[in-house]
């Protein structure tokens, strides 16, 4: 028998959202499932980080659906946005962590203020603990904002961003403003966030490099490492690419087919695998 598809999670339907009379996303249709990663390139301005408002439900567009859970967003009040954002885990640019708040509050203000999420208190301190030695943080509980690297402060967010236990994570610009060897930190936890908890991943970057990471690398929770998905053996889930030009999907696909594509604006943010 044929293996089933996996559960849909996200899917935009025809979705067009406007700013003073400009298109910033344009007639744009996807669908990501379960297990899934989607790298998102493209320019400033394209519409990478709209993309991610609109399917948390930050952004109502001017037209079309936004489906996600089996729930139609554009149709949901704000009140019943906060049970489908319960389920969505969002690492914001920069981190956005709040300065005033200890590193430990930081990652359980979603457990504590996200009501859905229903999380007795006395489990809260150890669903903190277990996320930030998961981001290898352990020990900083105490510590604010201001104490720590910018690497840090960004594995700090994704602690908080996956606290919860969210099916769908939206990353944007994870490794932004970073040098390569904490960026490449990062993106290891991301994949092995995704590996360990079947997570569907949507990540805006303008990193080439980030993207061949997340397509080509597995975790293997046995040797505690990454190591590559040789031939698709032993990947959990598949990658597909996603590039924007003033808010349209002109690109869709593997790596293979991202890498074979002639379109100079798409060959901009390519580099060759090594």
């Amino acid at each position: 028998m044929p293996e089933s598809a996996p559960p849909s999670i996200l899917r935009f339907e025809h979705v067009t959202v406007r700013y003073e009379g400009t298109d910033v996303l344009a007639d744009l249709s996807f669908e990501a499932f379960e297990g899934e990663s989607r790298v998102i390139l493209g320019a400033a301005g394209s519409g990478k980080t709209v993309l991610l408002k609109t399917a948390l439900g930050l952004i109502k567009p001017n037209a079309g659906k936004v489906i996600a859970f089996d729930r139609d967003l554009t149709r949901l009040k704000e009140r019943e946005l906060f049970e489908i954002r319960s389920k969505v885990g969002m690492l914001f640019q920069e981190s956005a962590l709040f300065d005033s708040l200890t590193i430990e509050e930081n990652v359980a203000y979603p457990l504590i203020n996200q009501k859905s999420i229903q999380c007795p208190e006395n489990e809260v301190q150890g669903r903190v603990d277990q996320a930030l030695e998961f981001v290898e943080l352990a020990g900083t509980q105490e510590k604010f904002p201001s104490e720590l690297s910018g690497g840090m402060r960004r594995r700090a967010a994704i602690a908080r961003a996956f606290v919860t236990g969210p099916p769908l994570i939206l990353y944007d610009s994870p490794t932004a403003g970073l040098d390569p060897i904490t960026s490449h930190t990062i993106i290891a936890l991301l994949i092995k966030e995704r590996d360990l908890r079947h997570t569907t991943t949507l990540m805006v970057t303008h990193r080439y490099q980030d993207g061949n990471l997340i397509a080509n690398f597995r975790y293997n929770s046995e040797q505690g490492r990454l190591e590559p998905a040789r031939n698709g053996t032993g990947r959990s889930a598949r990658t597909i690419f996603m590039v924007l030009r003033d808010g349209r999907l002109i690109f869709e696909g593997d790596q293979d087919r991202l890498e074979a594509a002639t379109d100079p604006y798409i060959t901009k943010f390519v580099k060759q695998r090594v």
